[in-house]
């Protein structure tokens, strides 16, 4: 059984043992004690289920059950068995004689309370796991047990007149709450988190952030993003080892290109739009020259990306965050950190050599739950010096604009004519919060690249779905068959259409008008040649094929997912799991209430905390960093680093036995545990957190910070 399938069977047998608990004490008291003693039945038979639950959980990792062994499976068996002794015999002659002196006798406090607190002492549990979250702590300990112990006390208090020791019984119920609640909320922690060095010491002492406090720091809804690091650009910008502090600033891009680059220019204008989808629907929108996507940006390896980035009119301020792109920290877009948020009627330039080849993509990172949302983000695709164009290469960023699923700007279906034989690459970017699953149906395919790095040795692949995280990238190749080809997202109607060249137009349009619905999506393609920040050149033809997909293809829904762990051929790797590491993290992902910008809220926390209160991941140049994230929580979280990709270890305990995945994002599902690492050597500040951004808005990212690197900026941009 999955462990995702335990947490679930836990939380129904939580509930179950809660109710039955508190439906015998009710039943009791209302002088049914065959009811109350069925159910009393069925409470313990619940609680044996759940202590077997969390020990059946405890083996997925102690990060899932800490809270339950340390506080809640006490609490419930200490309950259970007073409940036990003292209405279980009682239960059980009132049952047997079911007369009237029987019947009044079950619904004595004896009875009741002991039922009633099994029950309120189950809900603990309950409350300690979904409300409060990771990790159990002396203070939320003492708070549930000051909740249960008044409400024992309570519950007394109201079915006798006298009760024994109530006064002492309250005293110490209101201390341990008043202790519990400075344990609580008291100021404590310090704002950088170590990491444990390779003989389990302590791994260095404080951080010299300068004028920044990066732990306490108003980030608000932040959006990151990370991805391969380029050695290149480690040296232009410096090294950070802890000596003389240096600030972000100093962490640029050069002014000018590597012998035989060329410089690449782009202008970017933020301003709010009305965009016109293909449909003819108008969306209002946050835009990048006036369209959604943002223009195309492409650059051959080696050449010097220079983006001059103006805002016109959005209040809240733009940035440009170059998503899995590790450029100089100092470009990186994060404002509160590397740079303050470009104001309406401002501009701010960055620069960087393009030294990652791939497919990539940019967004704002000032508000960016909003501001992607409503549109600001592009495409970045960096080809190899000196490659010629061949064949059909189509950039295809997906998002959700006004609440419609669009492919570029369109939100019908896309059909494209290319001749059999031709080398086809579909650029697949998820720009959404939440992943998107892709089938390619007509042509056997290969995943050639994810994130932007090659796979090594990928097979070929036919009906399986391609589950892509928020914040991801997979680059498809093929050969054009005689047939069409079909690209579905979501397993809804057709999305994009490949078909032979020669059909007419008129046959095109009605094969795809046959298949489309009010959320059919659809797709642009970006001309490889799109340069100077103009509007993408798209040569995106009405022309459908003659041909059809067959009908076992055109059902994709049932097709099984690809294990990306599993997918390619092994190939070394700089370092595996059984490598010393330097700095080792772990992020337990929960939800729970904390505090995040100084307000309490029902957050998405790492480690029980909120941001900006999580302590930042602290490393020295050169370091080799291992992380480990868990996923405590029913929701997905994809996780993602700034400024550096990071190597799958393994995920759920079993290693890679695929091609090396090297990945700026990767989905944490719910139960999951992945273990990746990262050598540090792209030193500044960084952003680390999930990639649905609204949850990075309640409070789920922190910062990895290169020891010895300060910021004169101050967390400004809210959610």
């Amino acid at each position: 059984m999955t462990t995702d399938l335990l947490m679930a069977l836990d939380l129904l047998v939580s509930v179950l043992t809660a109710a039955t608990w508190v439906g015998a004490g009710v039943t009791a008291a209302a002088r049914r004690p065959r009811t109350a003693t069925a159910l009393f039945a069925v409470a313990l038979v619940a609680s044996l289920a759940r202590v077997w639950s969390v020990l059946a959980l405890a083996g997925a990792g102690w990060w899932f059950v800490q809270e339950k062994i340390t506080l809640a499976l006490p609490l419930l068996v200490a309950a259970s068995l007073v409940a036990t002794a003292l209405a279980g015999p009682r239960l059980l002659r009132a049952a047997r004689r079911a007369d009237t002196a029987s019947r009044d006798a079950v619904k004595a406090p004896v009875v009741v309370v002991p039922l009633l607190g099994a029950g309120y002492a189950a809900a603990a549990g309950i409350v300690q796991t979904f409300l409060i979250g990771y990790p159990a702590d002396p203070g939320t300990a003492l708070l549930l047990l000051a909740v249960v112990a008044g409400a024992v006390l309570g519950t007394w208090r109201a079915m006798s007149a006298r009760v024994p020791g109530l006064r002492s019984a309250t005293a110490a119920t209101v201390v341990a709450a008043v202790l519990g609640a400075a344990l609580v909320f008291l100021p404590s922690a310090p704002a950088t988190a170590e990491g444990s060095a390779p003989e389990g010491g302590a791994a260095m002492g404080a951080m010299d952030m300068g004028a920044t406090d990066l732990g306490a720091m108003d980030m608000g809804a932040t959006d990151l993003g990370a991805q391969p690091v380029s050695h290149g650009h480690s040296a232009s910008a410096g090294s950070a080892t802890g000596g003389t502090p240096r600030p972000v600033t100093d962490l640029r891009g050069p002014a000018t290109p590597p012998p035989g680059g060329a410089v690449r220019h782009f202008d970017l204008t933020a301003r709010m739009a009305t965009v016109t989808l293909s449909s003819g629907r108008k969306v209002s929108a946050w835009t990048f020259n006036g369209q959604v996507p943002g223009p195309s940006l492409t650059a051959e390896q080696g050449d010097l990306i220079e983006v001059r980035l103006r805002n016109a009119d959005i209040t809240s301020g733009v940035t440009l965050h170059w998503h899995g792109y590790d450029v100089p920290s100092g470009e990186d877009g994060v404002p509160g950190l590397t740079q303050d948020a470009v104001p309406p009627g401002g501009e701010f330039v960055y620069r960087f050599v393009a030294e990652q080849v791939g497919t990539y993509w940019y967004h704002t990172h000032e508000v960016s739950d909003i501001g992607v949302r409503m549109g600001l983000y592009g495409t970045l695709v960096v080809t190899p010096k000196g490659a010629a164009p061949t064949g059909l290469d189509l950039t295809l960023p997906v998002h959700t604009l006004g609440g419609v699923l669009v492919t570029g700007d369109r939100d019908q279906s896309l059909v494209k004519q290319a001749a059999p034989g031709t080398p086809v690459r579909l650029r697949l970017i998820n720009t959404d919060n939440t992943p998107h699953r892709f089938t390619l149906a007509g042509t056997p395919y290969r995943l050639v690249a994810v994130d932007g790095t090659d796979l090594n040795g990928p097979g070929t692949l036919a009906k399986v779905g391609l589950r892509l995280a928020a914040g991801g990238r997979y680059d498809l190749a093929f050969t054009m068959p005689p047939d069409p080809v079909v690209l579905k997202i979501d397993d809804r109607a057709d999305s994009v259409r490949l078909v032979p060249e020669g059909t007419s137009p008129t046959t095109a349009q009605d094969a795809s008008a046959a298949t489309e619905s009010p959320s059919t999506t659809a797709a642009q393609g970006d001309s490889p040649t799109t340069t100077q920040g103009d509007s993408p050149t798209t040569a995106l033809s009405a022309a459908a094929g003659a041909g059809a997909v067959p009908a076992a293809d055109s059902q994709t829904a049932d097709w099984p997912e690809l294990d990306l762990t599993r997918y390619g051929t092994p190939a070394p790797t700089p370092y595996t799991s059984r490598s010393r590491f330097d700095r080792d993290f772990t992020l337990v992902l929960d939800r729970g209430l904390a505090l995040t910008n100084g307000k309490p809220a029902y957050a998405h926390t790492v480690n029980g905390l909120a941001f900006p209160n999580i302590p930042t991941e602290v490393v020295r140049d050169g370091d080799l960093v291992r992380l480990t994230v868990v996923n405590r929580g029913r929701d997905t979280h994809p996780w993602h680093l700034h400024g550096h990709r990071v190597l799958v270890l393994s995920r759920n305990g079993h290693s890679v036995t695929g091609s090396p995945l090297w990945l700026d994002t990767f989905d944490v599902r719910p139960g999951e545990v992945w273990e990746v690492a990262f050598r540090a050597d792209n030193p500044g500040l960084w952003m680390n957190h999930c990639h649905n951004l609204s949850h990075a808005d309640l409070g789920m990212m922190l910062h990895l910070a290169y020891q010895g690197v300060t910021s004169p900026f101050h967390g400004a941009h809210g959610g």
